[in-house]
């Protein structure tokens, strides 16, 4: 069983990394990331480029964002800069939110209910053995908000660059202490994701709710289905638009520290 799960871990490691999209879209085609959250509200408005350069998208510093919430709230984002929008208002949880985005006489819009607070047990990193391998995981324990149903998003920076991420729902262990795993690397490998000393993570845990998670595992799975991500917005533009609450904490890397499965 030990094997199998290991086995199964490592073959979703690419799912947990940073994705570069290739939306394999003909023609341009908009594209907005938005969120709202106990820290405030953002959305990066941008568009695809030619079929030839579709790695690559412009920012838009046109657009008009309004969101709206269940209580009566009306947010305007002004634009920053590098196609960002934001506002310092906070969202609560609980609450419906709705973004309309115009932009050259096209209008999107989403909805996504902002959930209540996570709450983190434990991270840490572990040498689990394999047919005498030991491969390094880390293991995030988290507490399941009690009494609803809940997704989660968890993403792992490192040296401020996306380096594994993952969603969870809470079907295996509802109301209790759940658990994600990260594969990293064999040990000795000379992969460039292996760990190094030293190295600082930042690693972000929120409370989704079910769109925006229907939304994020489509693109987890999508190297499978050759498919591009389900549509989270109305009107035809990619992205999402995700109210979440969210806790962070940082982590420095030293082999030192790391536990053996026992």
């Amino acid at each position: 069983m030990v094997l199998m799960s290991l086995l199964g871990l490592m073959g979703m490691s690419s799912c947990e990394k940073e994705i570069d999209i290739d939306y394999r879209q003909v023609d341009p085609i908009y594209v907005v990331e938005a969120s709202v959250s106990d820290s405030g509200m953002k959305a990066r408005v941008s568009r695809t480029q030619a079929m030839d350069d579709n790695n690559s998208t412009s920012n838009i510093s046109g657009a008009t964002i309004v969101v709206t919430g269940s209580d009566g709230s009306v947010t305007n984002l002004s634009y920053r800069n590098n196609g960002t929008y934001q506002s310092y208002a906070k969202g609560t949880p609980g609450v419906t939110y709705q973004i309309d985005v115009e932009v050259d006489d096209r209008h999107f819009t989403s909805t996504s209910v902002m959930q209540r607070m996570p709450v983190v047990n434990k991270f840490h990193f572990i040498w689990k053995k394999v047919m005498g391998e030991r491969f390094l995981v880390g293991e995030l324990l988290f507490q399941d908000i009690p009494n609803q149903d809940n997704w989660y998003f968890m993403h792992i920076y490192r040296n401020n660059i996306g380096y594994r991420w993952a969603v969870k729902r809470d079907d295996t262990n509802p109301n209790k202490e759940l658990q994600q795993l990260f594969s990293i690397a064999r040990e000795g490998s000379n992969d460039e994701d292996m760990l190094k000393e030293g190295d600082n993570l930042h690693i972000e845990l929120r409370a989704i709710d079910r769109r925006a998670y229907d939304y994020l595992y489509s693109m987890q799975i999508m190297n499978n289905t050759n498919t591009n991500p389900v549509q989270n917005f109305t009107g035809g533009c990619l992205g999402y638009f995700s109210a979440y609450s969210q806790v962070t904490f940082n982590y420095v890397y030293h082999e030192a520290d790391v536990d053996e499965e026992e």
